[in-house]
């Protein structure tokens, strides 16, 4: 399971991978519920939930409660792109809570810890040919 986080102030975005031993701790949270960074080693850290996704890539909405897939009539929002006015489709969503199947976490920052972002966000290397 992996927890992508962002801040808001800096536009700027990191992923983290979530110990198996913690994956537990995250289990039954809902979009919108606010969880400890400790998960994955932000301590002092405060992550919003956003949005998550499967290991299919399903997404999930937060008007489908549980951890049910349902195929619904969308005409906006997650699993939906590039809607025109009037334009609806039947798409499958995964419902609002963490499970065993989720495979990443979008979340942004709410509270700021000890350790400075700069450490957080490091820029990945080019690759050179």
């Amino acid at each position: 399971m992996k927890i992508v986080f962002s801040d808001k102030k800096s536009g700027k975005t990191a992923q983290l991978e979530v110990p198996k031993d913690i994956e537990g701790t995250l289990l039954g949270k809902k979009i919108g519920d606010v969880v400890d960074g400790f998960a994955v080693g932000l301590e002092g850290f405060k992550l919003q939930i956003t949005g998550l996704s499967d290991t299919s890539g399903t997404p999930s909405r937060m008007n489908v409660e549980g951890t049910r897939k349902a195929a619904l009539l969308l005409s906006g929002g997650a699993g939906i792109r590039h809607a025109k006015h009037g334009f609806r489709a039947r798409k499958l969503v995964r419902g609002n809570q963490i499970t065993n199947d989720t495979q990443q976490i979008n979340t942004f920052i709410t509270e700021y810890g000890a350790k400075p972002l700069t450490e957080l966000f490091v820029p990945k290397p080019k690759k050179t040919e």
